[in-house]
């Protein structure tokens, strides 16, 4: 247990850096690497690359798409890339639970080959798929990335047997860019490049993983984002680091938040940057100093041992991106110039190091309900599709893909449609809110969950809150595609002319009867009949939709727009949130 985690009535340690996937951030980054993974493992066979610099969450989103793979997909997750091309194949073998001949006359990279190569064959005649992932790709030697190459060629007469997603910094993208690696870099169906948090996203990211934690409250302050963002430039596992040893500096002086100057601080601790000389013996160093030192006591170590090799831990050899004020330019400066350009720590009076409180004081009820922390900033939106589902009163956990969308969609008898290339005009008349995908100043994709459409302008809510557009730049900047959810009560997607269901049918008499109060209901026997059939004509035909007798999505959402007033609707402007 950390040291503060009782102090600030925590269920587990918020800031560690192991790659733990149930800690992932769904930032806007982060969605769309998965999205692009999902699509390269869908097709047939071929090279996935996911890169980034150090600290950015590669390992952790890696670990969450193997998570959330179906049951038919197999991994083999090689963490070695220092490996020879024998090693390597090896690995990938005890991975699959292949075995080896014990003996044999051939090198032990034919046996592995021919080994996977059979195994593969098998298992795809059973259905199923196989994923080779490897970790710190940019240390894989030219031998083994064309022996890799040479596995991606396993294949039957239609299909590829093997997808291979290789993780590693951007001195991947340099090694497959060279002449000789061409062949390799031809067969990449999917890459992308992860980037640090966007300032934006900071203070969500610190939020989300102490709400995660058991956290009820904001236990860092704004101001405490701002200076945050400035020392880390949004590398997520430098702010886990300076967040775990700001909140052990909090302990250590007795504070129930975190300050900008105690992230400051927590700074100039783990990057070991000189600081100036105090003059008062009770200042906040000293307080630091204190906390540290116990830290010591109770499994600093963990983390030395814990971090890689390249972990940037020397400031002079940290450099970020930092705006230069006096021109429209971006340069890189060390760490340590960053943390030395911001206030210095003012010194405070000297008081007693505070030892936590009684246990009884500050353990959580269990059955309280997750609070929502209150900050003197509002909330900030950060999962489109965790806020479509609010809107229709659906509370579920973050989502990083559309196809999770449709699952949740169903287990809540609701459906998801995403209609590509569609007019705005046809847009304003499905009369549903749901997300649009629009242009940035930089032709960039972000998402929008749009929620109203009223006197020509419209309402988005994204990263930065709720913004108010024009039509005319909605039609601009938007790409034509949307996905919506809409209600769907019963257990199939049509009702037509034959087919028995009397639960459907029973569904869709009382609605009727609700919308026109002298309609009759007619016997039916439990089969969509004639009768029942000419009924449904005439209310299509009275609504001006699709007339053709069959009671599918558009009829279906036309009788839940009659009959259910609480539906999140465009025209309604921002929804009420559903009770459905």
């Amino acid at each position: 247990m950390s040291i503060y985690q009782q102090y600030f009535a925590l269920s587990c340690e918020p800031f560690s850096i192991v790659p733990d996937p149930g800690f992932l951030y769904p930032s806007s980054q982060h969605r769309q690497a998965v999205a692009h993974l999902k699509y390269g493992l869908d097709r047939e066979g071929g090279f996935v690359l996911l890169t980034g610099e150090v600290g950015t969450g590669k390992t952790t989103l890696t670990r969450t798409l193997i998570k959330r793979l179906p049951a038919h997909v197999r991994v083999a997750y090689v963490l070695n890339s220092t490996f020879d091309a024998a090693d390597v194949l090896a690995s990938i073998c005890q991975e699959l639970g292949i075995k080896l001949p014990k003996s044999s006359k051939t090198s032990l990279t034919k046996n592995c080959v021919d080994a996977l190569n059979a195994d593969l064959i098998e298992s795809h005649a059973e259905g199923k798929k196989t994923l080779v992932v490897i970790e710190e790709a940019q240390n894989l030697s030219p031998e083994v990335l064309e022996i890799l190459r040479l596995l991606s060629n396993l294949e039957t007469a239609t299909h590829k047997l093997l997808h291979i997603l290789l993780v590693g910094q951007p001195e991947l993208l340099e090694t497959l860019a060279q002449k000789d690696q061409r062949q390799l870099n031809q067969r990449v169906v999917a890459r992308f490049h992860l980037l640090p948090l966007e300032k934006t996203d900071v203070a969500n990211y610190v939020n989300h993983r102490l709400h995660h934690a058991g956290a009820n409250r904001a236990i860092f302050e704004s101001s405490a984002m701002t200076t945050l963002f400035k020392l880390t430039q949004g590398v997520p596992r430098l702010i886990n680091l300076i967040c775990h040893h700001a909140m052990l500096a909090a302990y250590a002086t007795g504070t129930k938040t975190v300050s900008a100057k105690l992230v400051k601080a927590a700074a100039v601790e783990i990057f070991d940057i000189e600081k100036p000389k105090q003059k008062s013996s009770g200042t906040l160093g000293w307080s630091l100093i204190l906390g540290a030192v116990v830290a010591l006591l109770v499994g600093i170590a963990f983390y030395a041992d814990q971090l890689p090799s390249k972990t940037l831990l020397n400031p002079q050899s940290v450099e970020v991106p930092v705006k230069v004020e006096s021109k429209d330019e971006t340069v890189s400066r060390p760490l340590i110039e960053v943390v030395e350009s911001l206030p210095l720590i003012v010194e405070v009076e000297s008081q007693p190091l505070i030892l936590p409180i009684e246990p009884e004081e500050i353990i959580l009820d269990s059955k309280l309900e997750p609070v929502v922390f209150e900050t003197s900033e509002p909330p900030v939106f950060n999962n489109p599709f965790t806020a479509l589902f609010a809107l229709w009163s659906v509370e579920i956990e973050s989502l990083f893909s559309e196809e999770e969308v449709y699952s949740v969609a169903a287990e809540h008898e609701l459906g998801a449609e995403k209609l590509i290339n569609i007019l705005l005009s046809e847009l304003i008349e499905l009369d549903r809110v749901g997300i649009v995908w629009v242009r940035d100043d930089n032709n960039r994709l972000k998402s929008y969950v749009l929620t109203a459409i009223d006197s020509g302008f419209v309402n988005l809510q994204g990263v930065k809150g709720e913004r108010k557009e024009t039509l005319e730049w909605l039609a601009e900047n938007w790409n034509g595609a949307f996905l919506y959810l809409w209600h769907r009560p019963i257990d199939i997607l049509s009702l037509r002319l034959g087919d028995k269901n009397s639960v459907a049918l029973g569904w869709l008499q009382s609605r009727l009867l609700q919308i026109d109060d002298i309609y009759q209901p007619i016997i039916t026997g439990e089969y969509f009949n004639e009768a029942v059939r000419l009924q449904v004509l005439n209310f299509q035909q009275q609504q001006g939709i699709r007339a053709d007798g069959v009671v599918g999505q558009q009829t279906i959402m036309k009788i839940n727009e009659l009959t259910m007033s609480s539906l999140p609707r465009l025209s309604k402007g921002i929804a009420e949130r559903a009770k459905i």
